[in-house]
């Protein structure tokens, strides 16, 4: 049977040491100066990480770190501070130096923090990666190994990273939530590099999510090592990618990463409210071609970017963003959410207790259309198929976006045809969502790898797209096609 929180906020007061008297009292103190709202994030995390670099194991260790972060919010203003020290007169120091944000005598009156009960549970661990035996780790690492060299001679080195936590957070704040979650996580990345004769190429797969070792049961070590030697073997017979504007036919699944940055980002609220977005003050107007439906979605069972309440402790949810082309919401955090007069979407998050929340992405996609995905190719005279990307970069401010595509192939005359490298797709994203002509009923999530990174705060997310037909996309490749367009 699921714990309800109740239980479960009980467990974490008996594992920080602190009762719900301790936490109304550094509640109060935290507003002593007149603040608006407060809040305490407590974190216990359990971590692992083992480097296996051609064929040794070249490092392997174990953390645990625990501490809170206090937060003062005063109109828009932050008051910050944390503790690694959780006896009573260092939390107090802490509360006290996050309430200098406000400047006169506050009297927040009492403070009841009483457990919240929520009934999801989106990520039972039954065997905690934590508690594995290092030997287990160490031999899917190997299993991993050998796969990858068995795959083709010419895999000449292969790295393996897996990393692991598992993280206890609670949150209490000072209009009496009392909230506590068990979060999980799980990754393994494969690295291959190929030899052959001067050529060396590399490439790098991997995956996990909010899992224990059960991960290992549906993702096998073997299989996540073959696809990143596959992809590494295919660079070396890949030509230079052409150079131009052309259509675009984005895979399902791993290319959710391109809607995360070319559109994710703009729709936080805090670029919003700060006029900083291109899609300030947009609500309700056409955004995109009227085939993109965008949800954030931090409900999924299991996927990366899954919580059952966000840092700032309130519940999870699905949240539509894009609904047929038009703007429907933005992500938002408590402050971003008063700002709006709306409730808060749950995606108030932060890298750990040494950092105040913002509204970040948890998962995002788009939701499937109704072409056959062989018919959306087939549609292309010229073009490009992606199918696996290592990143992008946005600018929020304008929506222009660069990214990196690890496994492309031309489209000619409606057929995939050879597979080519160093390829980037450079665009802006309304501009790109608005020439989307034809979106697959083949929706995927993108295996856990991801992690999105933000005023120098990293969280994990997940991304997910069914195949897309984009009319035109600069593709920022190294063999001109003079004249060529879309």
């Amino acid at each position: 049977m699921t714990p309800t929180n109740r239980a479960v906020a009980h467990f974490f007061n008996d594992r920080f040491s602190i009762d719900e008297a301790i936490m109304e009292s550094l509640l109060g103190a935290a507003l002593a100066r007149g603040g608006d709202f407060a809040e305490l994030f407590f974190e216990h995390k359990r971590s692992g990480a083992i480097v296996f670099e051609d064929q040794q194991v070249r490092s392997s260790h174990a953390a645990l770190s625990q501490g809170v972060g206090i937060r003062v919010v005063r109109g828009d203003a932050i008051g910050y501070a944390f503790t690694e020290d959780l006896s009573l007169d260092a939390m107090r120091r802490a509360a006290e130096t996050a309430a200098q944000i406000s400047s006169g005598d506050g009297n927040p009156g009492p403070i009841d923090v009483t457990a919240r009960d929520y009934d999801a549970d989106r990520y039972a661990v039954p065997t905690a990666t934590t508690a594995a035996p290092l030997t287990d780790k160490v031999d899917m690492i190997r299993r991993a190994d050998a796969a990858a060299r068995r795959y083709h001679p010419s895999i000449a080195r292969v790295d393996v990273g897996f990393n692991d936590e598992e993280k206890r957070v609670m949150v209490a704040t000072s209009d009496g939530a009392l909230v506590a979650d068990f979060q999980p996580l799980v990754r393994f990345n494969v690295g291959c590099l190929s030899e052959v004769d001067e050529s060396r190429q590399n490439a790098r797969w991997g995956g996990g999510g909010r899992l224990g070792m059960e991960y290992f049961e549906a993702h096998t070590p073997e299989a996540l090592a073959e696809e990143a030697a596959r992809q590494a073997v295919l660079q070396q017979e890949a030509q230079d990618a052409p150079a131009g504007t052309f259509p675009v036919v984005l895979a399902a699944g791993d290319s959710g990463i391109l809607l995360h940055e070319a559109v994710g980002h703009g729709l936080e609220a805090d670029f919003n409210r700060k006029k900083t977005s291109n899609y300030t003050d947009r609500v309700g107007q056409s955004v995109a071609s009227e085939l993109v439906t965008v949800i954030d979605d931090a409900t999924i069972n299991h996927s990366r970017g899954s919580i059952n309440i966000d840092d700032e402790g309130n519940p999870a949810r699905s949240n539509l963003l894009i609904e047929n082309g038009v703007l429907a919401a933005y992500m938002q955090d408590r402050i971003s959410s008063r700002h709006y007069g709306v409730d808060p979407s749950g995606n108030g998050r932060r890298q750990s207790f040494r950092h105040y929340p913002m509204p970040r992405m948890t998962n995002t996609y788009m939701t499937a259309g109704q072409s056959d995905p062989e018919d959306l190719i087939r549609r292309v005279d010229f073009g490009i198929f992606c199918k696996a990307f290592s990143g992008g970069q946005v600018n929020i401010s304008n929506g222009d976006f660069v990214f990196s595509v690890t496994e492309g192939y031309l489209i000619e005359k409606g057929q995939i045809t050879a597979p080519i490298r160093d390829v980037n797709l450079i665009g802006n994203g309304p501009d790109v969502l608005s020439k989307v002509s034809g979106v697959g009923h083949d929706f995927a999530l993108s295996d856990g790898r991801w992690t999105c990174g933000k005023d120098g705060q990293s969280v994990p997310v997940g991304v997910g797209i069914p195949t897309v037909l984009i009319d035109g996309v600069t593709v920022g490749g190294t063999k001109m096609q003079g004249g060529m367009s879309a």
